[in-house]
Order: C-alpha cells, then sequence, then structure tokens
C-alpha cells in the first residue's frame, strides 16, 4: 500500500489535489450525475478539517489541448459549493499568473478549483514543464483520482517527482477493495462480463481465470466468444480479430478446469433501437437477420444458480445493451442478485457503474468502483502508473 494523506502534517500547507470531476452534463452544462464529485468529499473534509488549503485539479471531456468553453469546471465549482456548503474559489486556467496568486493567497480550509487540465496539450503528454509549474502551486501532492490514475499524465505521474505524494481516501479505498480480489479473496470466487468489447476486456479474463473459480460472459463479448465456438450469430457485432484469442482463452480455460460459461439462450432483434420486435433464441438459434441483445430468462437463471455458493463476485460490464430499456432485463436482474446476494460484491465498468446508481442500489453492494479502465488495468495488472508514482511508507 502507498502513503494516504494520514500520513500527511497539512495544516497550513497547500495540498493539491489530483480528482476526477469528469461528469455528465446535458445540453445546458447541468449536471447529472455528481458521483465522482461526491467520492472525493471525504478527502476534501478531511484536509479542511485539518487545516490544509485545498487546490483541486481535474480533466474534464477530451479538448484535445485548447480551451472549449462548454467543458470548463465552473458547473462542477457550483456543484461542489453546494456539496461542501463552502464558498470555492476557481480560476480560468490551471497554470500561469492567476492561479498562482489564487493559490498563495489561499488560507487555512480553503479550497481552490483549477480550470481544466487538459485545456493544455502538455497535461496528456506528461510534459515536465507543465508538471514543474503544477507542482509550484502547492506544497504536497494527493491523488485522489482512481478512474485517471492509469494514466502517466502530467498530473497524475508527472508531478510527483517534485512534491510529496500520497494516496487519497478514494484512491485508498479503491486499491484495497480492488486489490484484495487479487490477494486475498473469498472462495468460490466468480467474475462476470459483459460490455462490447473482447479487446477491452481479453486481458483481465485471462489473468482472472487463474485466480477465480468460475467466470461468465454475457453482452457484447459472448457474441465473439459464441462465433468462436462455431456458432451462427447473425448481425451480432463481433471482433473478428479477436476470435482466435478466446479460442485460446476457452482451451486455457478447459485445460485449467475453471468453466468459463456462455449464455444458453439469447434475446434478439434486427435492429438495436427502441420499440423493435423482439423475441428469445436457443443459443444455436440465432437468425441470419437479427441481433443479440441481450442474455435470455434461461440464461439469467443459469448464471444465478452458479453464483448462488459464491463468497466472492466481480462484475464488470452490462448483459445487453442496457441503454435501451427492453434490452436491459439481464443486467438489471443481475444487478437485483448481487445486491441481494451474501457475499462480497465489487463492481466496475462505466455502465456497469451507471446501472447500479441508476436503479439506486449501490449501497447494498459491497464496491462500486469509480474506475473504468483503471478497474480493468489494475485487475490485469496489478498496479497502475498513478499509483506507482506516490510514496511507499517508510
Amino acid at each position: 500500500m502507498k502513503k494516504t494523506i494520514r500520513d500527511l502534517d497539512v495544516a497550513g500547507k497547500r495540498v493539491f489535489v489530483r480528482a476526477d470531476f469528469n461528469v455528465p452534463v446535458d445540453k445546458s452544462g447541468v449536471i447529472t450525475d455528481d458521483t465522482r464529485i461526491q467520492a472525493v468529499l471525504p478527502t476534501v473534509r478531511n484536509l479542511r478539517e485539518r487545516g490544509a488549503r485545498v487546490i483541486l485539479a481535474s480533466h474534464f471531456g477530451r479538448p484535445k489541448g485548447k480551451v472549449v468553453e462548454d467543458m470548463r469546471l465552473q458547473p462542477v465549482a457550483d456543484r461542489l459549493s453546494e456539496l461542501l456548503g463552502a464558498s470555492i474559489k476557481y480560476v480560468s486556467d490551471c497554470i500561469g499568473e492567476e492561479p498562482e496568486g489564487a493559490a498563495a493567497a489561499l488560507q487555512d480550509g480553503d479550497v481552490l478549483l483549477l480550470e481544466n487540465l487538459r485545456f493544455h496539450p502538455e497535461e496528456e503528454n506528461n510534459d515536465s514543464a507543465f508538471s514543474k509549474q503544477l507542482a509550484s502551486l502547492a506544497d504536497m501532492y494527493v491523488n485522489d483520482a482512481f478512474g485517471t490514475a492509469h494514466r502517466a499524465h502530467a498530473s497524475t505521474e508527472g508531478i510527483t517527482h517534485h512534491l510529496p505524494s500520497v494516496a487519497g481516501l478514494l484512491m485508498e479505498k479503491e486499491l484495497n477493495s480492488l486489490g484484495g480480489l487479487l490477494v486475498s479473496p473469498k472462495h468460490p470466487f466468480a467474475c462476470v462480463f459483459g460490455g462490447a468489447k473482447v479487446s477491452d476486456k481479453i486481458g483481465i479474463i485471462r489473468n482472472m481465470l487463474q485466480r477465480v473459480d468460475l467466470v461468465l460472459v454475457g453482452g457484447g463479448l459472448a457474441a465473439t466468444f459464441l462465433k468462436a465456438r462455431g456458432l451462427d450469430i447473425g448481425q451480432s457485432l463481433v471482433e473478428d480479430g479477436m476470435i482466435d484469442e478466446c479460442r485460446t482463452i476457452m482451451r486455457e480455460s478447459d485445460g485449467s478446469r475453471i468453466p468459463l460459461l456462455l449464455p444458453i439462450d439469447l434475446l434478439v432483434a434486427k435492429e438495436a433501437k427502441a420499440g423493435t420486435r423482439t423475441r428469445v433464441v436457443q443459443v444455436t438459434g440465432v437468425p441470419a437477420d437479427c441481433m443479440i441483445v441481450d442474455i435470455g430468462p434461461k440464461t439469467i437463471e443459469y448464471f444465478f444458480e452458479k453464483l448462488e455458493f459464491c463468497r466472492t463476485v466481480l462484475w464488470n460490464g452490462p448483459m445487453g445493451i442496457y441503454e435501451v430499456p427492453q434490452f436491459s432485463l439481464g443486467t438489471r436482474c443481475l444487478i437485483n442478485y448481487l445486491a441481494g446476494l451474501d457475499a462480497a460484491s465489487v463492481i466496475g465498468g462505466g455502465s456497469s457503474v451507471d446501472a447500479v446508481q441508476e436503479m439506486g442500489v449501490g449501497e447494498l453492494v459491497t464496491h462500486v468502483s469509480t474506475g473504468g479502465g483503471a478497474t480493468l488495468e489494475l485487475l490485469e495488472k496489478g498496479t497502475l502508473p498513478g499509483v506507482e508514482a506516490l510514496d511507499n511508507p517508510d
């Protein structure tokens, strides 16, 4: 484990906190889900209570190194102020005279929010001079942006070369929860994988096959695996370049005697849009003019039977095209099942987390990860660039 904010004497110090405020907003700029803002509040409150002068920084969207007016962080500043019940100082850049002056004027307990880091191309390029400019604003650095810790950017890796650098409370929670799956999970341990792309998940599936007792595959991933088994999958989206990899994974599963289970029935439709007529078919009977849009009812029961006696379950990726309500039954049933299962349940991945939050059952599972790619990479590789860069305990 890395050092955390508990290891720092922050009273009277300027503390640069890298957060992940890349929240969804509607067309009018109103934040529609503040989960990521809420997630960093424990760290901010802890630092304020101990007399720190907090400097918050984040990216927002993909401005590609240019100033984009509708990607400014003003809505985040407004929401932060509401949640903290305190005024937030907000500046229109993250480097230069304005943030330097604002940082220097901070008093104990004050909070300053810098402008979108990615307005500068040097952020994603991990430019050393840019890193040094960010570091000059503060005395200490805290990374509480688990969702970006898999990127070696100036604000996640470069800045650590210039300041004492530790993990925030959210980062600590993520590392403890996800790291525990790699080090000491309770068995039987099952992984449930869904989502669209096999290429995004092949590494973690292969790694977890060495650690778990059972792997279940649904969602778009299942189509490529089913085709690798020689089945017709109609018009379903398939990564043809990953078929050989899927065959290799299935051979490894057979060799290790760790079951990799695929759906036994499917919901299919001619189009992936609302209002389309659907029907349930056996896995061997996907019509040539249809595509797989969800797992079927027998598969839902089959998966639940396999999960019933598990002590640990990791789930990543929806079971169907969750965004279309009539294709969301498999995902919704899985969420409800995990919420009531007497097991350690860890949910990671953007779409999975969105579904859990929408259904309001986040508190009924053991841990809902704030990371998408970071969650996958940590479970696949065991570490992340933004974590490796933090200080180790003495």
